[in-house]
Protein backbone atom coordinates (compact mmCIF):
# COMPACT_ATOMS: atom_id res chain seq x y z
CA UNK A 1 0.00 0.00 0.00
CA UNK A 2 1.56 3.59 -1.29
CA UNK A 3 1.78 5.88 1.86
CA UNK A 4 0.69 9.65 0.43
CA UNK A 5 2.85 12.18 2.15
CA UNK A 6 0.94 14.60 4.21
CA UNK A 7 1.60 17.66 2.23
CA UNK A 8 0.79 15.66 -1.27
CA UNK A 9 -2.45 15.03 0.56
CA UNK A 10 -3.14 18.33 0.75
CA UNK A 11 -2.35 19.28 -2.08
CA UNK A 12 -4.53 16.40 -3.79
CA UNK A 13 -7.47 17.67 -1.54
CA UNK A 14 -7.06 20.70 -2.37
CA UNK A 15 -6.86 20.22 -6.32
CA UNK A 16 -10.54 18.07 -6.00
CA UNK A 17 -11.90 20.86 -4.16
CA UNK A 18 -10.97 23.60 -6.86
CA UNK A 19 -12.14 20.76 -8.91
CA UNK A 20 -15.16 20.63 -7.45
CA UNK A 21 -15.51 24.59 -7.11
CA UNK A 22 -14.90 24.82 -11.20
CA UNK A 23 -17.67 22.59 -11.74
CA UNK A 24 -20.34 24.15 -9.61
CA UNK A 25 -23.72 24.73 -11.81
CA UNK A 26 -25.00 28.02 -11.86
CA UNK A 27 -28.78 28.40 -10.84
CA UNK A 28 -29.98 29.57 -14.01
CA UNK A 29 -33.39 30.80 -13.47
CA UNK A 30 -31.66 32.88 -10.84
CA UNK A 31 -29.80 34.47 -13.37
CA UNK A 32 -32.63 35.02 -15.62
CA UNK A 33 -34.46 36.37 -13.02
CA UNK A 34 -31.73 38.95 -12.02
CA UNK A 35 -31.84 39.89 -15.63
CA UNK A 36 -35.71 40.39 -15.55
CA UNK A 37 -35.66 42.67 -12.47
CA UNK A 38 -32.78 44.77 -13.78
CA UNK A 39 -34.93 45.79 -17.17
CA UNK A 40 -37.53 46.72 -14.94
CA UNK A 41 -35.78 48.72 -13.06
CA UNK A 42 -34.61 50.61 -16.33
CA UNK A 43 -38.37 50.91 -17.22
CA UNK A 44 -38.98 52.53 -13.80
CA UNK A 45 -36.50 55.01 -13.90
CA UNK A 46 -37.91 55.95 -17.16
CA UNK A 47 -41.39 56.87 -15.94
CA UNK A 48 -39.91 58.08 -12.68
CA UNK A 49 -38.65 60.76 -14.91
CA UNK A 50 -42.88 62.07 -15.21
CA UNK A 51 -43.93 61.31 -11.41
CA UNK A 52 -44.40 64.24 -9.61
CA UNK A 53 -44.34 62.34 -6.61
CA UNK A 54 -43.68 58.76 -5.42
CA UNK A 55 -47.61 57.87 -5.67
CA UNK A 56 -47.68 58.73 -9.25
CA UNK A 57 -44.93 56.34 -10.31
CA UNK A 58 -46.04 53.66 -13.08
CA UNK A 59 -44.13 50.95 -11.87
CA UNK A 60 -44.51 52.16 -8.16
CA UNK A 61 -42.16 49.62 -6.20
CA UNK A 62 -39.55 49.18 -8.69
CA UNK A 63 -37.32 50.30 -6.57
CA UNK A 64 -37.95 46.86 -4.30
CA UNK A 65 -35.49 45.33 -7.17
CA UNK A 66 -32.11 46.68 -5.49
CA UNK A 67 -33.43 44.36 -1.88
CA UNK A 68 -33.84 41.74 -4.62
CA UNK A 69 -30.67 42.32 -5.92
CA UNK A 70 -28.88 42.02 -2.23
CA UNK A 71 -31.30 38.56 -1.23
CA UNK A 72 -30.31 36.93 -4.64
CA UNK A 73 -26.89 38.25 -3.91
CA UNK A 74 -26.60 37.23 -0.49
CA UNK A 75 -27.63 33.58 -1.95
CA UNK A 76 -25.44 33.00 -4.69
CA UNK A 77 -22.36 34.26 -2.56
CA UNK A 78 -23.50 31.65 0.27
CA UNK A 79 -23.87 28.48 -2.48
CA UNK A 80 -20.72 29.76 -4.29
CA UNK A 81 -18.26 30.44 -1.44
CA UNK A 82 -19.62 28.55 1.93
CA UNK A 83 -17.47 25.71 1.04
CA UNK A 84 -14.51 26.55 -0.71
CA UNK A 85 -12.79 28.07 2.67
CA UNK A 86 -10.65 25.12 3.44
CA UNK A 87 -8.75 25.96 -0.20
CA UNK A 88 -9.69 29.95 -0.48
CA UNK A 89 -8.11 32.82 1.51
CA UNK A 90 -10.08 36.07 2.32
CA UNK A 91 -7.54 37.83 0.13
CA UNK A 92 -8.58 35.03 -2.75
CA UNK A 93 -12.47 36.19 -2.54
CA UNK A 94 -12.37 39.53 -2.31
CA UNK A 95 -9.68 39.21 -5.98
CA UNK A 96 -12.45 36.58 -7.41
CA UNK A 97 -15.64 39.48 -6.28
CA UNK A 98 -13.35 42.87 -7.60
CA UNK A 99 -12.82 40.75 -10.94
CA UNK A 100 -16.64 40.22 -11.21
CA UNK A 101 -17.53 43.93 -9.95
CA UNK A 102 -15.24 46.36 -10.48
CA UNK A 103 -14.70 46.50 -14.09
CA UNK A 104 -18.46 47.72 -14.87
CA UNK A 105 -18.14 49.93 -11.93
CA UNK A 106 -15.61 51.63 -13.47
CA UNK A 107 -17.53 51.53 -17.08
CA UNK A 108 -20.22 52.91 -15.64
CA UNK A 109 -18.21 55.94 -14.11
CA UNK A 110 -16.97 56.46 -17.38
CA UNK A 111 -20.18 56.48 -19.32
CA UNK A 112 -21.92 58.67 -16.56
CA UNK A 113 -18.84 61.29 -17.17
CA UNK A 114 -19.25 61.32 -20.45
CA UNK A 115 -22.61 62.05 -20.54
CA UNK A 116 -22.53 64.19 -17.40
CA UNK A 117 -22.32 67.95 -18.95
CA UNK A 118 -25.49 67.27 -22.21
CA UNK A 119 -27.44 66.36 -18.73
CA UNK A 120 -27.57 70.43 -18.01
CA UNK A 121 -31.39 71.21 -17.50
CA UNK A 122 -34.24 72.82 -15.50
CA UNK A 123 -33.49 69.75 -13.23
CA UNK A 124 -30.07 70.42 -12.86
CA UNK A 125 -29.08 73.62 -13.72
CA UNK A 126 -25.51 74.05 -12.34
CA UNK A 127 -24.22 71.74 -14.48
CA UNK A 128 -22.62 73.67 -16.70
CA UNK A 129 -20.96 75.52 -13.80
CA UNK A 130 -18.83 72.83 -12.87
CA UNK A 131 -15.38 72.75 -13.54
CA UNK A 132 -14.04 69.67 -15.83
CA UNK A 133 -11.72 69.19 -13.53
CA UNK A 134 -13.81 68.85 -10.06
CA UNK A 135 -15.68 66.37 -13.00
CA UNK A 136 -12.65 64.16 -13.42
CA UNK A 137 -11.94 63.86 -9.75
CA UNK A 138 -15.39 62.79 -8.65
CA UNK A 139 -15.22 60.16 -11.82
CA UNK A 140 -11.57 58.81 -10.57
CA UNK A 141 -13.10 58.73 -6.81
CA UNK A 142 -16.48 56.70 -8.29
CA UNK A 143 -13.88 54.04 -9.64
CA UNK A 144 -13.11 53.11 -6.08
CA UNK A 145 -16.23 53.02 -5.10
CA UNK A 146 -15.22 55.43 -2.07
CA UNK A 147 -18.71 57.59 -1.23
CA UNK A 148 -18.16 61.46 -1.70
CA UNK A 149 -19.64 63.69 1.11
CA UNK A 150 -22.88 65.89 -0.06
CA UNK A 151 -20.61 69.26 -0.19
CA UNK A 152 -19.13 67.86 -2.90
CA UNK A 153 -22.30 66.92 -4.96
CA UNK A 154 -21.87 67.91 -8.49
CA UNK A 155 -25.20 67.38 -9.75
CA UNK A 156 -28.19 68.05 -6.89
CA UNK A 157 -29.08 65.07 -5.86
CA UNK A 158 -26.48 64.62 -3.08
CA UNK A 159 -25.71 61.01 -4.44
CA UNK A 160 -22.61 59.45 -2.75
CA UNK A 161 -22.14 58.43 -6.48
CA UNK A 162 -23.34 61.73 -8.66
CA UNK A 163 -21.75 60.51 -11.87
CA UNK A 164 -23.92 57.31 -11.33
CA UNK A 165 -26.33 57.04 -9.02
CA UNK A 166 -27.20 53.21 -8.96
CA UNK A 167 -23.16 52.70 -7.57
CA UNK A 168 -24.44 53.57 -3.99
CA UNK A 169 -26.03 50.01 -4.31
CA UNK A 170 -22.46 48.53 -5.22
CA UNK A 171 -20.67 50.15 -2.24
CA UNK A 172 -23.14 48.38 0.04
CA UNK A 173 -22.36 45.32 -1.64
CA UNK A 174 -19.20 45.83 -1.00
CA UNK A 175 -19.19 45.70 2.56
CA UNK A 176 -21.72 43.22 2.34
CA UNK A 177 -19.47 41.01 0.91
CA UNK A 178 -16.56 42.52 3.46
CA UNK A 179 -18.89 41.27 6.74
CA UNK A 180 -19.51 37.83 5.25
CA UNK A 181 -15.48 37.08 4.96
CA UNK A 182 -14.26 38.66 7.86
CA UNK A 183 -16.63 37.09 10.18
CA UNK A 184 -20.53 36.09 9.24
CA UNK A 185 -19.39 33.02 7.27
CA UNK A 186 -18.59 31.26 10.59
CA UNK A 187 -21.68 31.67 11.95
CA UNK A 188 -24.05 28.53 12.71
CA UNK A 189 -27.04 28.68 10.91
CA UNK A 190 -28.75 29.20 14.53
CA UNK A 191 -26.58 32.18 14.99
CA UNK A 192 -27.24 33.30 11.36
CA UNK A 193 -30.55 32.79 11.85
CA UNK A 194 -30.63 34.51 14.65
CA UNK A 195 -28.59 37.47 12.98
CA UNK A 196 -31.75 37.69 10.51
CA UNK A 197 -33.88 38.03 12.62
CA UNK A 198 -33.32 41.20 14.69
CA UNK A 199 -32.59 42.20 10.79
CA UNK A 200 -36.37 41.49 9.63
CA UNK A 201 -37.45 42.95 12.89
CA UNK A 202 -35.44 46.20 12.66
CA UNK A 203 -36.57 46.38 8.89
CA UNK A 204 -39.93 46.24 9.56
CA UNK A 205 -39.42 48.76 12.25
CA UNK A 206 -38.23 51.19 10.44
CA UNK A 207 -41.05 50.89 7.25
CA UNK A 208 -44.08 50.99 9.20
CA UNK A 209 -42.83 54.03 11.36
CA UNK A 210 -40.42 56.00 8.57
CA UNK A 211 -42.44 59.00 7.93
CA UNK A 212 -42.67 58.47 3.87
CA UNK A 213 -43.85 54.70 4.46
CA UNK A 214 -41.49 53.57 2.02
CA UNK A 215 -37.74 52.12 1.46
CA UNK A 216 -36.66 54.41 -1.05
CA UNK A 217 -32.93 55.72 -0.12
CA UNK A 218 -29.38 54.77 0.54
CA UNK A 219 -27.37 57.13 -2.07
CA UNK A 220 -26.08 59.87 0.52
CA UNK A 221 -23.96 60.40 3.35
CA UNK A 222 -26.00 61.36 5.73
CA UNK A 223 -27.25 59.56 9.06
CA UNK A 224 -31.05 58.89 7.69
CA UNK A 225 -29.85 57.75 4.16
CA UNK A 226 -26.98 55.59 5.58
CA UNK A 227 -29.91 54.24 7.94
CA UNK A 228 -31.80 53.21 5.12
CA UNK A 229 -29.19 51.65 3.09
CA UNK A 230 -27.65 49.61 6.03
CA UNK A 231 -31.74 48.59 6.39
CA UNK A 232 -31.97 47.32 3.08
CA UNK A 233 -28.49 45.47 2.81
CA UNK A 234 -28.59 43.50 6.09
CA UNK A 235 -31.65 41.66 6.31
CA UNK A 236 -32.41 40.76 2.43
CA UNK A 237 -28.17 39.87 1.89
CA UNK A 238 -28.21 37.40 4.98
CA UNK A 239 -31.51 36.58 4.48
CA UNK A 240 -30.19 35.12 1.15
CA UNK A 241 -26.72 33.56 2.41
CA UNK A 242 -29.10 32.18 5.18
CA UNK A 243 -31.30 30.71 2.70
CA UNK A 244 -28.34 29.00 0.52
CA UNK A 245 -27.45 27.04 3.37
CA UNK A 246 -30.88 26.01 4.38
CA UNK A 247 -32.84 25.24 0.98
CA UNK A 248 -32.92 22.17 -0.29
CA UNK A 249 -34.27 22.38 -3.74
CA UNK A 250 -37.53 21.29 -4.99
CA UNK A 251 -38.67 20.19 -8.71
CA UNK A 252 -41.08 22.81 -9.60
CA UNK A 253 -42.10 23.07 -12.88
CA UNK A 254 -42.33 26.46 -15.18
CA UNK A 255 -40.31 28.13 -12.15
CA UNK A 256 -39.25 31.15 -14.64
CA UNK A 257 -42.25 31.84 -15.60
CA UNK A 258 -43.95 31.57 -11.97
CA UNK A 259 -40.99 33.60 -10.50
CA UNK A 260 -40.90 36.50 -13.32
CA UNK A 261 -44.84 36.47 -12.85
CA UNK A 262 -44.33 36.77 -9.18
CA UNK A 263 -41.69 39.32 -8.97
CA UNK A 264 -43.43 41.71 -11.45
CA UNK A 265 -46.59 41.72 -9.35
CA UNK A 266 -44.40 43.09 -6.45
CA UNK A 267 -42.40 45.77 -8.44
CA UNK A 268 -45.22 46.70 -10.22
CA UNK A 269 -47.49 47.04 -7.33
CA UNK A 270 -49.62 50.50 -6.94
CA UNK A 271 -48.81 52.53 -3.90
CA UNK A 272 -50.56 51.08 -0.72
CA UNK A 273 -52.78 52.90 2.25
CA UNK A 274 -52.53 56.67 0.51
CA UNK A 275 -50.89 59.37 2.52
CA UNK A 276 -53.17 58.55 5.55
CA UNK A 277 -51.88 55.41 6.07
CA UNK A 278 -48.03 55.11 5.06
CA UNK A 279 -47.42 52.49 7.21
CA UNK A 280 -49.40 50.05 4.87
CA UNK A 281 -47.14 50.32 2.33
CA UNK A 282 -44.34 50.38 4.24
CA UNK A 283 -45.85 46.84 5.54
CA UNK A 284 -45.92 45.60 2.30
CA UNK A 285 -42.66 46.59 1.09
CA UNK A 286 -41.18 44.54 4.34
CA UNK A 287 -43.56 41.78 3.72
CA UNK A 288 -42.17 41.54 0.13
CA UNK A 289 -38.54 41.41 0.85
CA UNK A 290 -38.97 39.16 4.04
CA UNK A 291 -41.53 36.69 2.82
CA UNK A 292 -42.08 36.84 -1.01
CA UNK A 293 -38.41 37.72 -2.19
CA UNK A 294 -37.13 34.23 -0.46
CA UNK A 295 -40.12 32.11 -1.69
CA UNK A 296 -39.48 33.47 -5.35
CA UNK A 297 -35.60 32.45 -4.86
CA UNK A 298 -36.82 29.19 -3.53
CA UNK A 299 -38.71 28.56 -6.54
CA UNK A 300 -36.28 29.91 -8.71
CA UNK A 301 -33.57 27.30 -7.40
CA UNK A 302 -36.10 24.45 -7.76
CA UNK A 303 -36.42 24.59 -11.08
CA UNK A 304 -34.84 23.71 -14.39
CA UNK A 305 -35.61 25.69 -17.63
CA UNK A 306 -37.47 24.23 -19.61
CA UNK A 307 -35.56 23.83 -23.34
CA UNK A 308 -32.98 25.52 -25.10
CA UNK A 309 -35.00 28.81 -26.04
CA UNK A 310 -36.10 29.22 -22.45
CA UNK A 311 -32.27 28.52 -21.16
CA UNK A 312 -30.89 30.95 -23.79
CA UNK A 313 -33.03 33.65 -22.08
CA UNK A 314 -32.27 32.87 -18.85
CA UNK A 315 -28.37 33.32 -19.72
CA UNK A 316 -28.81 36.15 -21.39
CA UNK A 317 -30.35 38.32 -19.09
CA UNK A 318 -28.17 37.02 -16.72
CA UNK A 319 -25.19 38.22 -18.27
CA UNK A 320 -26.39 41.20 -18.98
CA UNK A 321 -28.48 41.82 -15.88
CA UNK A 322 -25.49 43.39 -14.11
CA UNK A 323 -24.48 45.25 -16.58
CA UNK A 324 -27.51 47.04 -17.32
CA UNK A 325 -28.45 48.21 -13.70
CA UNK A 326 -24.80 49.53 -13.64
CA UNK A 327 -24.53 51.86 -16.86
CA UNK A 328 -27.98 52.72 -17.60
CA UNK A 329 -28.36 55.80 -15.12
CA UNK A 330 -26.30 57.90 -17.49
CA UNK A 331 -28.89 57.56 -19.87
CA UNK A 332 -32.15 58.31 -17.16
CA UNK A 333 -30.31 61.29 -16.23
CA UNK A 334 -30.31 62.69 -20.18
CA UNK A 335 -33.63 61.75 -20.55
CA UNK A 336 -34.90 62.90 -16.80
CA UNK A 337 -33.51 66.45 -18.10
CA UNK A 338 -35.14 66.63 -21.03
CA UNK A 339 -38.67 65.79 -19.17
CA UNK A 340 -37.64 68.80 -16.97
CA UNK A 341 -37.17 71.78 -20.14
CA UNK A 342 -40.73 69.98 -21.65
CA UNK A 343 -43.69 72.46 -20.41
CA UNK A 344 -46.15 70.15 -20.98
CA UNK A 345 -44.04 67.08 -22.05
CA UNK A 346 -45.13 65.88 -25.68
CA UNK A 347 -46.52 62.14 -25.13
CA UNK A 348 -45.40 61.27 -28.38
CA UNK A 349 -41.82 62.30 -27.89
CA UNK A 350 -41.82 61.04 -24.71
CA UNK A 351 -42.56 57.79 -26.15
CA UNK A 352 -40.18 58.16 -28.49
CA UNK A 353 -37.34 59.43 -26.48
CA UNK A 354 -38.12 57.11 -23.65
CA UNK A 355 -37.95 54.09 -25.92
CA UNK A 356 -34.90 55.30 -27.54
CA UNK A 357 -33.44 55.01 -23.57
CA UNK A 358 -34.56 51.51 -23.37
CA UNK A 359 -33.29 50.23 -26.33
CA UNK A 360 -29.78 52.57 -25.56
CA UNK A 361 -29.41 50.96 -21.96
CA UNK A 362 -29.71 47.29 -22.89
CA UNK A 363 -27.82 48.13 -26.46
CA UNK A 364 -25.05 50.26 -24.42
CA UNK A 365 -24.87 47.18 -21.34
CA UNK A 366 -24.42 44.15 -23.99
CA UNK A 367 -21.86 45.86 -25.74
CA UNK A 368 -20.30 46.47 -22.46
CA UNK A 369 -20.73 43.68 -21.36
CA UNK A 370 -18.85 41.52 -24.74
CA UNK A 371 -16.20 44.06 -25.43
CA UNK A 372 -15.07 45.19 -22.12
CA UNK A 373 -16.44 43.60 -19.34
CA UNK A 374 -16.38 39.72 -20.37
CA UNK A 375 -12.46 40.40 -21.95
CA UNK A 376 -10.94 42.48 -18.47
CA UNK A 377 -12.80 39.72 -16.67
CA UNK A 378 -10.75 36.87 -18.18
CA UNK A 379 -7.56 39.01 -18.20
CA UNK A 380 -7.86 39.43 -14.45
CA UNK A 381 -8.77 35.56 -13.90
CA UNK A 382 -5.67 34.89 -15.60
CA UNK A 383 -3.38 37.02 -14.05
CA UNK A 384 -4.46 36.04 -10.56
CA UNK A 385 -4.96 32.43 -11.29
Amino acid sequence: MQVIPYTRRKVIITMQQTSIIKTKPHYAILDGLRGVAAIIVVAFHIFEAHAANSHEQIINHGYLAVDFFFLLSGFVIGYAYDDRWPALTIGGFFKRRLARLQPMVIMGMLIGAACFYFGDSAMWPMIHTVPVWKMLLIMLIGFTLIPIPISWDIRGWQEMHPLNGPAWSLFFEYIANILYAIGVRKLSKTALGIFVFIAAAALIQYAVTCKSGDLIGGWSINEEQLRIGFTRLIYPFFAGLLLSRLVKPGNIKKAFLLCSILLGVILFMPRIGGNDRVWMNGLFEAGSIIIIFPLIVYIGASGTVAGKFESKVCKFLGDISYPIYITHYAFIYLYTGWVSNQHPVNIGRAMLYGSMTFIASISIAYLSLKYYDEPVRAWLKKKWK
